[in-house]
């Protein structure tokens, strides 16, 4: 719902936009022909230029900057700088100051060299071919020869200084390269000292370094005495767990531990089974019962005891040669160790050697190879500078222009037709904010603060004169009905009609809505109490010398001045003639009195009244009438003399009942189509239409206050 009411709103706002367009449509077709017309007359007066162009390709640069064919750099060069700079160039006072001497413009054109360069400046222009790398050159001169000879030459001046430049440059930098090479030579020449002198100091370990053998000499060496000093300290160890083993041990564990070594000596090895033996026997013979006494086995003790001695001599022996072991073993790790710092640092001092050896080798071999391209490179630019250079292309060459190129007549027009239209819109809309009329039936309410009654569609007629069922009757069978529910007493009948200046149509509205509210069946007198320029009587075709102000200075009856329009029910009271004081006559008591008569005589009684701005008539008639309806123009009058009419009304106590918006142009202001569009469609036919009454006047008798009471109570 919201986004359908955003939607709407947005859609009101564009209907309100284009009714702006439609009601100044006159001052923008107006201010689009004055710019036309003034575009079309300085398209004719401005001078004719002919206009001519050369299409050229300008390439970069290919002399130098490649190598072995890469041309990759040439691309990179081709950027919107590139051809920014180029277009400077060919404007620039060292371009065309060669093309005003190769023309000799100053003897052509009859000016100084600095008049000819700044003409130049302003017709010679440079620009880029969308999507292409083409540049177009183009000149635009009231000469057509002129233009194309100075296409020619600013073109053949541009590619002089263009190739001259690449030239200097080239030469410039193949001398650079060739300093380069030299120096670079040098460079060459150096590493090449370092690299023999390293090699002299160790010629057998370059050598061997240079077949690849020397580094896994050094390293199987190192390895193969690291592998010996291992094996020592692990003998060394083993020796150590023996002897500290033996330490702890008593004799006999002594003994029995030292006789299973591997290494005990000989004597050890077969003493101890023996001593076994003969420990067994004496065990034996004490298991057959000998006593310690008995000889065997004292002679077997004995024989035990010194195969015992024999055997702690020959332990003693073994751990006498185990520490001699140690000895040796200690003395021979030492020995290894030293050997084993020699290898390392021999290892080192011929690995840093040969680390610089390598290092001097790669660099001499790195320079030596960009040696090698820098001289194949001075070759190359050699052979390049000696071929013809394309760096400018002419792809289009300057001709002679038939017809001027300048002005353009149909963009020009074209231009100016826009340009009119937008401004005559601009103008259009600024006159619409300048202007503070009524526009709408909101500006009525929000500013008046009083109901808009009705809406009279423009160029109404005349009702009584066509007929009563033409459609725009019904606006005004709408304002009776809204009269009739917008007064708040019902004995409220007298209604004056007035109107903020002349011409606004209140003396129109109040005849026709007289004529509405006879044909309701009211009996209604029309008063033409506008004494400055009265007009009901010409509605009528009657003689207005004999009305209001006769019966107002005399002793005329009623009956004598109000008369009987040929419209049933419907009765009028002419102005009489003019009084010197129109306002003293209608501010008197006789005029208050006639009011309060015709009110019992009449169902409904309309004064016609003088503008209310400019003159005091119509606020005094607003103050002896019930009700006042102010009868407002649309776009006519600012908002503020709108509200000076009302509050002219209600400074003399009058009561604003409402206003009717007249000449509303509702072909042109759709906001207002839904008030009339129906009026025709309830029309009736022409053939349904009733006979027109003649339009002839008399005197009848007034209508006496009885017959008025017996009439319905609503207007519609």
């Amino acid at each position: 719902m919201q986004q359908q009411s955003s939607n709407s709103e947005a859609a009101l706002h564009a209907v309100d936009y284009w009714q702006v367009i439609k009601n100044r449509y006159g001052v923008i077709l107006m201010t689009l022909l004055l710019v036309f017309m003034t575009a079309a007359v300085i398209t004719y007066v401005m001078p004719r230029k002919f206009e001519s162009r050369a299409v050229v390709q300008v390439n970069p640069s290919n002399r130098f900057g490649t190598v072995f064919g890469d041309n990759s750099n040439l691309q990179s060069q081709m950027t919107p700088q590139f051809f920014a700079t180029q277009f400077e160039i060919i404007r620039s006072q060292l371009t065309l100051r060669r093309v005003v001497d190769k023309l000799r413009l100053t003897n052509r054109w009859n000016v100084s060299e600095e008049e000819a360069l700044m003409t130049l400046t302003g017709i010679v222009q440079a620009q880029n071919i969308r999507g292409t790398d083409l540049i177009e050159i183009t000149v635009l001169h009231p000469g057509a020869e002129d233009a194309r000879d100075i296409a020619v030459e600013v073109y053949e001046a541009y590619k002089t200084r263009r190739v001259q430049e690449e030239t200097d440059l080239s030469e410039n930098a193949l001398q650079q390269l060739e300093q380069a090479v030299l120096e670079h030579s040098d460079v060459v020449e150096e590493k090449r000292k370092q690299r023999d002198n390293l090699q002299r100091r160790a010629p057998s370990v370059v050598r061997d370094f240079l077949t690849g053998t020397t580094g896994s000499t050094y390293q199987s060496m190192q390895a193969n005495v690291e592998a010996q000093v291992e094996a020592a300290k692990s003998g060394l160890a083993e020796l150590d767990s023996m002897i500290v083993s033996i330490d702890r041990l008593n004799a006999d564990e002594v003994i029995r531990y030292a006789a299973n070594l591997e290494s005990a000596g000989q004597d050890l090895k077969m003493l101890f089974p023996e001593y076994q033996e003969q420990v067994r026997m004496l065990s034996g013979m004490q298991v057959q019962g000998l006593g310690a006494r008995h000889p065997n086995v004292l002679a077997q003790k004995s024989s035990v005891e010194s195969l015992f001695k024999q055997l702690q001599a020959s332990v003693v022996s073994f751990k006498d040669s185990l520490k001699l072991k140690r000895e040796t073993k200690n003395a021979e790790l030492t020995e290894l160790n030293k050997r084993l710092v020699e290898v390392k640092e021999l290892s080192r001092e011929n690995l840093i050697l040969m680390t610089q050896i390598q290092t001097v080798h790669d660099e001499f071999i790195t320079q030596q190879k960009l040696l090698d391209e820098m001289k194949q490179k001075l070759t190359t630019d050699r052979i390049n500078l000696r071929q013809p250079q394309n760096i400018i292309q002419l792809h289009e060459e300057p001709v002679v222009a038939r017809i001027p190129s300048s002005p353009k007549v149909n963009i020009a027009l074209i231009l100016g037709a826009v340009v009119g239209l937008v401004f005559g819109i601009g103008i259009a809309f600024f006159l619409e904010y300048l202007d503070t009329s009524v526009k709408t039936l909101e500006d009525v309410e929000r500013y008046l603060q009083v109901p808009v009654l009705a809406v009279i569609p423009k160029d109404v007629g005349i009702l009584h004169k066509q007929s009563g069922m033409s459609p725009d009757a019904e606006a005004y069978r709408i304002l009776r009905t809204n009269i009739e529910f917008n007064r708040k007493n019902p004995e409220d009948n007298a209604l004056t009609v007035v109107s903020g200046g002349a011409g606004e149509g209140k003396s129109t509205t109040l005849v026709n809505l007289a004529y509405i509210c006879a044909q309701g069946g009211y009996t209604t007198l029309m008063i033409d109490a506008d004494l400055r320029r009265p007009r009901l009587h010409t509605f009528f075709d009657i003689n207005n010398s004999v009305g209001l102000t006769n019966y107002l200075t005399t002793e005329l009856m009623l009956e004598d001045v109000i008369l009987q329009t040929p419209v049933d029910n419907l009765f009028f009271m002419p102005s009489g003639i003019l009084p010197a004081d129109a306002a003293g006559i209608l501010n008197s008591r006789r005029m208050s009195e006639l009011i309060a008569d015709v009110k019992q005589r009449f169902d409904l009684v309309l004064v016609d009244s003088p503008p209310i701005l400019g003159v005091s008539d119509a606020s005094v008639l607003a103050s002896e009438v019930d009700l006042t309806m102010i009868v407002v123009q649309h776009r006519k009058l600012p908002r503020n003399m709108l509200l000076r009419v009302k509050q002219s009304v209600e400074n003399v106590g009058g009561h604003v009942i409402g206003v009717v918006l007249n000449n509303v142009d509702v072909r042109s202001d759709s906001q207002y189509q839904y008030y009339t569009s129906y009026y025709t469609y309830y029309a009736p036919a022409e053939s349904q239409m009733p006979q027109s009454v003649p339009s002839t006047a008399s005197r009848p008798s007034t209508p006496s206050a009885a017959s008025s009471s017996n009439q319905n109570d609503t207007l519609y």
